[in-house]
Parts: structure tokens; sequence; C-alpha cells
């Protein structure tokens, strides 16, 4: 029965291939479409550093967070042997048992929480996904320290609620007392990340507990991202989740084991956020890579310490080469460095570096100023050596 109206009367070709009228091809795609949440971000800017990257011949590339060692080999069979013995299904949602109870196992040892369980998900960016949707609702207010990992944001809006950003500016410290009077009765959640990116730097032990305590007494969510915990050069990494029980962290094997590609992280905290986690879990990522899991479990047992030392030396390397000509603040973890730029916004100084093809992040990405820039030194030495040389004849610009 043809259609009652002429623009909709599809018809079949001979070879049974539908056809569509003419002037139902000329409809655009209406903006209309398009949920109001999605716009309020723009797409990432590190994601045009890799676009810019790709366009390149031999870019010197101090821009993307991903380490430059490859994935140790223990790690790689663990995996390949996986794959080879059929683990390839579904992965149960909370995580297979030769992961998660490892993993259980292990912050059991160090925390002794009796309220404190593991789930694992699909990498620490579906951990960050699956806590604001827990956590956060609309109108919600969550405090996030300027500058930020350049997910956090977008984020809280796309789960409807609204950052509220502490300036840290000029030695990204946290002060307490802009803490407190921050939170207000709409406060849901605060998010720490130590070390930082894009800063590099490291809470110090009484920033760490001050927040704990703080967060405590005024019945606020901390949610700790730990992902670059490994890496810290010149003191013992300390936790808000030694200080104050109801912590939640964030961690993953990304930036540890240089497995990036492989979407692996976990999220611990109080029982009942981590089973509502797993529940939103299930019905959006279904599960972490099973074959990944089975790598993580034998991820565990690997030292990464020559890689924490290797990365102390390039980071030494930056701080002398750059000290004397830039404002920066010594990073201590993690593998960012963040300098001021020492003319003109961060975008018009990146800009330039880039006609030098030197591959950096705006630090406009990360905060709400456009001040400064990112630069990565997961990156080969004479990679960041050459970075330094074109870093330097910049400044004396």
């Amino acid at each position: 029965m043809p259609c009652p109206r002429k623009s909709c009367d599809f018809r079949y070709r001979r070879d049974d291939t539908l056809s569509f009228p003419a002037s139902f091809r000329e409809i655009p795609m209406s903006t209309s479409w398009i949920a109001e949440r999605t716009k309020a971000f723009d797409s990432s800017g590190i994601r045009k550093a890799f676009d810019l990257a790709s366009q390149l011949e031999n870019p010197i590339n101090l821009s993307i967070g991903q380490p430059d060692f490859d994935v140790p080999e223990q790690i790689r069979d663990a995996c390949v042997e996986a794959v080879q013995s059929r683990k390839n299904g579904y992965a149960l949602t909370q995580g297979m048992p030769v992961l998660r109870e490892k993993l259980q196992a292990q912050i059991d040892a160090e925390y002794g929480h009796d309220d404190r369980k593991v789930f694992v998900c699909s990498g620490t960016s579906g951990g960050l996904v699956l806590s604001m949707m827990s956590l956060v609702n609309p109108g919600d207010e969550v405090i996030v320290f300027d500058p930020f990992f350049v997910m956090y944001e977008p984020l809280v809006s796309l789960v409807g609620g609204r950052s509220v950003s502490i300036d840290t500016y000029p030695d990204f410290r946290i002060d307490l007392n802009k803490v407190a009077d921050a939170i207000t009765p709409r406060t849901k959640l605060i998010l720490l990340n130590s070390p930082a990116n894009p800063t590099g730097v490291v809470a110090t032990p009484d920033e760490i507990r001050g927040l704990a305590e703080l967060a405590a007494e005024r019945n606020v969510a901390l949610l700790s991202d730990e992902v670059y915990r490994q890496f810290c050069y010149d003191e013992p990494f300390l936790s808000p989740a030694k200080v104050n029980e109801r912590t939640i962290v964030i961690d993953g094997f990304s930036k540890s084991h240089a497995m990036t590609g492989w979407r692996l992280g976990f999220v611990h905290g109080p029982a009942e956020v981590i089973d509502t986690m797993v529940k939103i879990q299930q019905y959006t990522f279904v599960c972490a890579p099973q074959p990944a899991q089975w790598a993580g479990a034998a991820a565990m047992d690997v030292d990464i310490g020559q890689y924490v030392d290797a990365y102390r030396l390039k980071r030494d390397m930056i701080v002398t080469g750059l000290s004397d000509t830039y404002e920066l603040v010594a990073p201590g973890g993690a593998f960012y460095a963040f300098p001021k730029a020492p003319w003109g916004t961060g975008t018009e100084f990146v800009t330039e570096a880039g006609k030098q093809n030197l591959l950096i992040i705006s630090g406009d990405i990360f905060s709400h100023q456009d001040t400064h820039f990112r630069l990565s030194y997961a990156a080969e030495d004479e990679v960041i050596e050459r970075g330094i040389e074109v870093l330097r004849g910049l400044a004396r610009r």
C-alpha cells in the first residue's frame, strides 16, 4: 500500500534495494536531534593535538600523556595466554575473580577498612563516568581544583551538576580555607587528583589530611583520582583514604604499566557506592575486557621501579633545562610540567611552538586561565632535549 504522502512513497528497485524519494534524501538532519547536555563542552584539545601530530613529519611531541616504555613482556604474555586459552567472552560486570580478588586483598592490606570494596572498570575514565553518574544529581555542586584534568568539568556538566572551581595559582597548592568557604548545602563531591595532571604537583600530607578531614566533617564525598600514584619522585604517596574511610579511589594500569589502550581501571570505596557503580556499568560499559583483566592480574606482580626512576631523571631534565627561563613549579609526580608562557597567552605561545614542530598543550584546556602550557616528559630523552632547546629559544623572543 503506497504512503498517503507522496514525499514518503518508498519503492523497491528490481535489485530489491530500497529507493528513497529525492525530496526525502534532500532533508538535512535536524540539529534538534542533538542532546543539550553535549553542548556544554567541546572536543578535547588533547585530541586535536593527536590530529596535529599525525600531520607533522618527525614532530617534537611533548603533548600526550602516554608512557614511552612498552607494556612489560610478562603482562603481554599473560594477555596472549588469555586469548589463546579462549578467555575472550564477556567478563563479570564487577570484574573477574583473578583480578578483582587480588585487588581486594591488596586494598585490604593497605587500608584495613571494614567497608571498602573494589570493582574493575573500563579504564580510569570509565571509573570517572560511573562515579559522576552514581553520585551527582542535577544541580549538585562538585568542587574541582584549577588547573584540572580535562575530563572533570565536562563530566560534571554531562550529569547535570555544577562545577565549583577553586583557583590554585600560582603554586598549585590547596588552600583548605578556600575549600571550606566553597562548600554549600548543594556540595556533593570534592574531586582530588594527586599527583596531578596537568601540573605534576603532589599534594602535601597536610593538604591531604586537611581535605580528607574537611570532607568527613561536612559529609561531602571525596573522590581521589590516583592513576599517577606510582609516579611520586620526592616523597611517599599518601591517599586521603588513609584518613577518611569514606574516600572513593580511582586507579588503573594505564600510566603505571603503559596499558593505555587496554582500558583497565578499578575503583574502591564504600560498598554502597561501589555496588551502585557496578549496577550502572552493567547497563553502560558492561565490563572491562576479559583478556586485559588476566593481564592486569599479572601486572600486579611486575616491578615498575625502573620506569619510575627513569621518569624522575626525565623530570630533572625538564626542571634543569627550563627553570632559569620559565616560571615553573617543579613537578613532584606524574610526568607533566606546567610552565607559564613567557609572553602572550598560553594559546598564542603553543601556536608559535607548533610552527617550530614542537607539540605542547595550551593551559586553557585544563583551566579557566590561559597563561600556561602543559608538556609531557613521557618521551625519549633525545626528544625532551630537542623540546628544551626549542622552548629556550622561544623564551628569548
